[in-house]
């Protein structure tokens, strides 16, 4: 008589062991899912090369523009440069006076088209092209983020058209200077850039923001070190300037040269408390300025109109 046959679970098979099956199903949906984020990234890059791509054509497309907007650096530069240097001593400067007003020329270079990237953007609004360009399957971060490199990369094309300049007031064309000054310029023109669409996202009207702009930019520029030292100005403004953007990029610019240059060293320009932050410091608090700024506007610009 034979023993009837006993069924001994699989090993393979148990209870506490996952099913083959639904481990195979895991991590096919894991590899799609990293396919789909890798797409989405790729999506979201595509988006933001487009708006610097336009923002290029727009520039190469209107030279006369771009020649008249160099044309007030260059008249402050030779006109104005060229006459208070005869009229400012240049040991009370440590340089001749055209040399210490081509920092403060170049941050003018770059500022003027970070400002016209806020009133485009308010302008798109009211056109109605905004509303088609949030239409598009990207994130409005990835938007502004397009439109803030477009508008940095701008700005800074048209200050390095004006290094071509340097050699007339006396600094040499070396190219780790050039490439400094470059360095600086994006820096400077990323935060001003920021800047300008925090306030762009926060208004609905170009001619608010023109106002504010002529309230807020002659201060700044006059409080920037860059016509006159900063040193020269009362107590209070200290202070000011302390807390003024300009007034770092400008001094960035500044000690940029000097470091290539070192005959062309000028006084100090913004301090604390009679200390003068380091070079890596005042380009660190542009940058974090610049990011935060971003952020912000950002965050306002995904909120649902």
């Amino acid at each position: 008589m034979t023993a009837p046959a006993l069924h001994t679970p699989d090993a393979h098979s148990g209870p506490d062991r996952p099913d083959r099956s639904d481990v195979s199903g895991d991590a096919a949906d894991s590899a799609d899912a990293g396919r789909e984020k890798v797409s989405g990234l790729r999506h979201e890059a595509r988006a933001i090369h487009a708006l610097v791509h336009r923002d290029l054509l727009r520039l190469a497309s209107q030279p006369v523009h771009t020649a008249l907007m160099l044309v007030q650096p260059v008249i402050y530069l030779f006109v104005l440069g060229g006459g208070l240097a005869t009229l400012i001593p240049t040991a009370s400067l440590g340089v001749g006076y055209q040399s210490y007003l081509f920092p403060g020329v170049l941050m003018m270079t770059v500022q003027t088209p970070t400002i016209m990237v806020g009133i485009r953007l308010i302008t798109d609004r009211q056109s109605g092209y905004l509303r088609e360009l949030l239409m598009a399957p990207v994130r409005r971060p990835t938007l502004l983020l397009g439109t803030c490199a477009g508008g940095t990369l701008v700005s800074t094309a048209q200050g390095a058209v004006l290094l071509a300049l340097a050699g007339a007031i006396g600094l040499p064309y070396d190219p780790v200077l050039l490439l400094l000054l470059i360095a600086a310029m994006v820096l400077c023109s990323f935060t001003l850039t920021a800047l300008a669409l925090t306030l762009a996202v926060s208004l609905s009207r170009p001619e608010i923001f023109n106002m504010l702009l002529g309230l807020v930019m002659m201060p700044l520029v006059l409080f920037s070190g860059g016509f006159f030292p900063i040193a020269n100005l009362p107590g209070w403004a200290h202070t000011v300037a302390a807390a003024n953007p300009l007034a770092y990029g400008v001094d960035l610019l500044r000690r940029c040269i000097a470091l290539r240059v070192p005959g062309q060293a000028s006084g100090a320009g913004v301090t604390w408390s009679s200390f003068q932050p380091p070079l890596l410091v005042e380009g660190t608090l542009l940058l974090t300025l610049g990011t935060v700024a971003l952020l912000w506007a950002a965050h306002v610009f995904s909120r649902p109109e």
